[in-house]
């Protein structure tokens, strides 16, 4: 199972830090819109990512709800249908939420950088170092803080759980 160590942290000046990736980066960036369906499930997270023009993911992953950089286990599937797989995994699973945002995505190095515009919750940085294969995880976790400090992001900044559960949260106040 492919493994990334990931970081998520609000962004308090989304310009800023856009032009520091941007400087950094090894290729243009790539802007995605993407609808996440979250399913119950009884371990880990299960969404169904649609791109839009039938395109779509069906991706399952494992990591604690920690703000630290962690490790996050993952597989993701092409699905050709998605409109039906959706209608299957809501009445079989259920729905808990939906996150929509728009994803600017960038590369530098192994390490996917999300500059990300949440519905309902603003701006988000997330790091997904990519582990090669024979890299451990305090590799990772030095890689991601080493574009941690050049992105300027906090201790303060890290967020501990997923745009689901902060969407959740907010319905419940």
């Amino acid at each position: 199972m492919p493994t990334n160590i990931e970081i998520k942290a609000r962004l308090a000046d989304p310009p800023k830090t856009r032009a520091i990736v941007e400087a950094i980066s090894d290729r243009p960036p790539l802007t995605l819109h993407q609808r996440d369906t979250f399913f119950r499930c009884s371990h880990g997270r299960l969404k169904l990512r649609e791109m839009g023009q039938g395109q779509a993911e069906l991706i399952f992953y494992s990591r604690p709800d920690s703000a630290a950089a962690k490790q996050s286990d993952y597989e993701i599937t092409a699905v050709a249908d998605p409109e039906s797989l959706l209608s299957v995994l809501s009445r079989a699973l259920g729905v808990p939420q939906t996150v929509v945002k728009t994803r600017v995505l960038y590369l530098v190095g192994q390490t996917r950088v999300h500059l990300d515009s949440v519905d309902g919750l603003g701006d988000f940085l997330e790091l997904e170092v990519v582990l090669r294969p024979g890299q451990d995880m305090a590799q990772g976790q030095a890689i991601a803080a080493d574009l941690m400090d050049r992105l300027g992001i906090r201790d303060e900044d890290l967020c501990s759980t997923a745009y689901a559960d902060m969407l959740s949260a907010l319905a419940a106040d």
